[in-house]
């Protein structure tokens, strides 16, 4: 499975800090816990298992992590461990040092070095988002990553921004992927991260082209989404948004056997498909849900969808409806 959910509520109360200890050493790397709230402990977790590398999404309350030395002695998968906080604040210490993190801070740690941190989260949703793999997965040199370790990079802006908007959209479209997709969703969070990093200590030419190709196209990627309910976004301003000329955007694309306008047109066919599926939007207009995702003309949606799906956008939406009565699929959430 790529999905694994879990939630300390299948427990009482007293058992729920202990059911969290467990559970998280096989998941992550082992850690001593201790937490303000251990006496009702209410948690939940959900990991998107992609091979090697293992990107979770963590919502519960006051949480102290200790990596000791004596726990990396025992054992030790020599990984990285990247934590991206959404509704958290915090304190990570290692060698000595102290360095306060907040909403929007990424933080690189090392499990061959004891650290310890120490995350308050807010109130409702994922609280942080940690990505795990071994370190030689990473297409950057151990010594080029270790003046990075336990530094605070913004995540609200920039390929920062990019790289937690990726990880946020993997988690809400989790139940999308199939075991087919585990190559490239892998590849790109690496790369992705790798340029996050390589782009801090201005050093993206350690970076193989490969690298900073799958990143430029990552970075891309997370524009579109980000600006599909706009009908203005064309070919040329993703170009301009990223300061590479059309052609070059055109030959990033043909990789993957498609255009700009092509690819833009998928992804808005795709969010619009998602909609109609949804029980929860059965009330809206398809010329809404059309219009949301930047097509205004009506009719030239309708042809684009049934060219694309081999049906109707209304007779999708009533056939997704049937099959959820039912329960032939899984509804949308």
């Amino acid at each position: 499975m790529l999905v694994t959910e879990f939630s300390t509520d299948v427990v009482e109360a007293p058992d729920r800090f202990a059911l969290w200890e467990e559970s998280t050493s096989r998941s992550h790397m082992r850690n001593r816990l201790r937490s303000n709230d251990q006496n009702d402990f209410r948690a939940k977790l959900r990991s998107v298992g992609l091979g090697e590398v293992a990107v979770s999404a963590l919502a519960c309350p006051h949480l102290e992590i200790v990596r000791t030395a004596k726990l990396i002695r025992q054992s030790d998968p020599e990984a990285y461990l990247i934590t991206c906080f959404l509704r958290a604040e915090g304190v990570i210490s290692l060698g000595g040092g102290d360095t306060a993190l907040r909403d929007g801070d990424l933080v690189v740690l090392d499990s061959s070095r004891p650290f310890r941190g120490d995350v308050h989260p807010g109130a409702g949703g994922w609280s942080h988002v940690t990505v795990q793999f071994p370190r030689g997965l990473l297409p950057l040199p151990e010594k080029t990553v270790l003046p990075l370790l336990a530094v605070p990079i913004s995540g609200r802006q920039g390929i920062g921004g990019v790289f937690i908007r990726w990880l946020s959209d993997l988690h809400a479209r989790a139940y999308e992927f199939t075991p087919a997709d585990i190559p490239t969703l892998a590849a790109v969070t690496l790369d992705l991260l790798a340029s996050v990093i390589a782009r801090c200590l201005r050093v993206e030419e350690t970076l193989c082209p490969e690298a900073r190709r799958s990143a430029l196209r990552a970075e891309i990627d997370a524009f579109v989404e980000q600006h599909l309910a706009d009908p203005a976004m064309t070919p040329r301003t993703i170009a301009d948004a990223h300061h590479i000329s059309l052609r070059h955007l055109q030959q990033l694309l043909a990789e993957d056997d498609t255009s700009p306008a092509a690819w833009i047109r998928h992804r808005r066919l795709e969010r619009c498909r998602f909609d109609l599926a949804n029980p929860l939007l059965n009330a809206r207009p398809i010329q809404a849900i059309a219009a949301r995702w930047g097509f205004t003309d009506p009719a030239h949606f309708s042809r684009l969808f049934r060219a694309a799906y081999g049906i109707s956008p209304r007779d999708f939406r009533n056939l997704r409806a049937e099959a959820c009565a039912n329960r032939q699929q899984r509804c949308a959430n």
